[in-house]
């Protein structure tokens, strides 16, 4: 019997790889925050998890790195955990759910072990799509309370949602979509392929020599026939 591999399995794991490069991306770059200053608009300050920047209407761009991990705000730490966790997590994922696939030689004959291998990976992404929507999430929240904060002046510049964050959005949709496809695909069980008994598939054999007269012979002159003189 044969087993139709389900079709959803490869998709989701190209779906959660793109997540996974997308969340190592937005983890690195400097673009979590956007600052445009109304007083001098050649200049635009963008903030990461790392370092701040800022770049001159020449396209310069000068970044400093943040001196002291303890000296960030509690976002921004929690942040920087999630977000190693999250790019870790997402690595092993795609290395584990990879022997779920027919292209994979190892364990080739062990179905049932590729299959638990492709569910593993499966939640594995989905996991790490949880922790790169929290910290964004999170970090998106912030940025809403203190732009609309009324205790701080109108005239004061207010941090507003940078590329980085809807990137990390995207990222963590992908890795928790793939997941969930490679979880569902996994989990469905093979089509059975019908196939023939091996004796129906064989042709009659010919009968040759005295046997092959004998049979001819019964067939064509009946025990009960008349005789003709």
């Amino acid at each position: 019997l044969g087993l139709l591999t389900p079709p959803a399995l490869t998709p989701g794991i190209f779906l959660s790889f793109f997540g996974w490069v997308s969340s190592c991306v937005a983890t690195f770059v400097p673009l979590w925050k956007n600052l445009n200053l109304d007083l001098n608009e050649m200049e635009i300050w963008t903030m990461g998890l790392w370092q701040v920047c800022v770049m001159q209407e020449e396209g310069i761009m000068e970044c400093k790195s943040y001196e002291s991990f303890l000296a960030l705000t509690l976002d921004l730490r929690v942040s920087r955990i999630l977000m190693f966790l999250s790019n870790g997590s997402g690595l092993l994922g795609f290395l584990i759910s990879s022997c779920g696939l027919d292209c994979c030689k190892a364990w080739e004959e062990k179905t049932a072990l590729k299959k638990q291998l492709a569910r593993c990976g499966g939640v594995i992404f989905g996991i790490s799509g949880i922790m790169t929507l929290i910290p964004v999430s999170w970090v998106a929240y912030n940025t809403v309370n203190e732009f609309w904060d009324e205790t701080v002046p109108e005239i004061v510049p207010r941090w507003e949602f940078g590329e980085a964050m809807f990137l990390g959005w995207f990222a963590g949709f992908f890795l928790v979509v793939g997941g969930l496809l490679i979880i569902c695909s996994a989990c469905l069980k093979g089509t059975e392929m019908p196939t023939m008994p091996l004796a129906a598939c064989r042709e009659p054999t010919q009968v040759q020599g005295p046997l092959a007269m004998r049979h001819w012979s019964e067939h064509s002159h009946p025990k009960n026939a008349d005789l003709v003189i």
